[in-house]
């Protein structure tokens, strides 16, 4: 069978989504990249237009149904499907259980946990046909380690890696893969507003005394999208320098 050719990466624009789509156009896929706004499409295109490996920038709430289905009949109609899928869009809105709105429950569950359903069943079936698929999910470690101010979050979360286990005993037999990609505490625009105190007080949790990088969590998605990976399914990969030991 002739390689994958299409990679679909949500949450292209920045941080881990960004070195995600960086690294697999410099694999060879073919990138469909989805961002939230127009500036996030502008980054997006500034990033990967050089590579020639950018083949559309989609605006894409994945919360927003009629979104959703505008970017897919625009893979639709484009002939893009991708063999690849990686559902790395999410968001946070921390709290503590006691304070916690149900808006702030609600909103995080919808980005991190149903849009990763509504989006992959729209693209499995074109996998299933193809007989070939490789399904990623970005998830967390506080998945596995917990998190105070994050029982949504979590919880989210953890609910994607059970999807992915479930969704990959369902499309085995299509040789479709689905795992999940798990990381710690990874160095982007967002981890580096925290204060020097903050960050020396998370690192030091850090067995490996560093933060990832995004290029490190980009790394083990690219295995697993890999024909390296072909026996891989089911599967959460930790990339958290021992921050947490299953």
């Amino acid at each position: 069978m002739n390689p994958p050719s299409i990679a679909l990466v949500t949450g292209a624009s920045r941080g881990i989504g960004l070195a995600i789509a960086t690294r697999l156009a410099a694999d060879g896929y073919d990138i469909v990249g989805s961002a939230t706004s127009a500036a996030g499409l502008d980054a997006l295109h500034a990033a990967l237009d050089a590579s020639g490996r950018l083949r559309a920038a989609l605006e894409l709430d994945v919360t927003d149904p009629a979104s959703l289905e505008a970017a897919c009949a625009t893979l639709d109609t484009q002939g893009m499907w991708p063999q690849v899928l990686i559902n790395n869009a999410g968001m946070t809105r921390d709290n503590l259980l006691l304070r916690m709105k149900d808006e702030e429950w609600s909103a995080v569950m919808a980005a991190n946990l149903t849009a990763i359903f509504s989006l992959t069943r729209r693209c499995v079936r074109a996998m299933l046909k193809q007989r070939f698929g490789r399904i990623i999910n970005i998830t967390s470690v506080v998945a596995s380690s917990g998190n105070p101010g994050q029982v949504n979050y979590a919880a989210a979360k953890a609910g994607v890696e059970g999807f992915t286990r479930a969704l990959a005993l369902e499309v085995a037999n299509r040789n479709v893969t689905c795992n999940t990609v798990a990381p710690g505490l990874v160095d982007t625009d967002m981890t580096r507003k925290l204060t020097a105190d903050q960050r020396d007080a998370l690192i030091a949790r850090i067995p490996l005394g560093r933060m990832a990088s995004g290029d490190e969590v980009a790394a083990a998605v690219a295995f697993l999208a890999s024909a390296q990976a072909s026996y891989i399914t089911g599967h959460t990969l930790h990339v958290n320098g021992g921050m947490y030991m299953a």
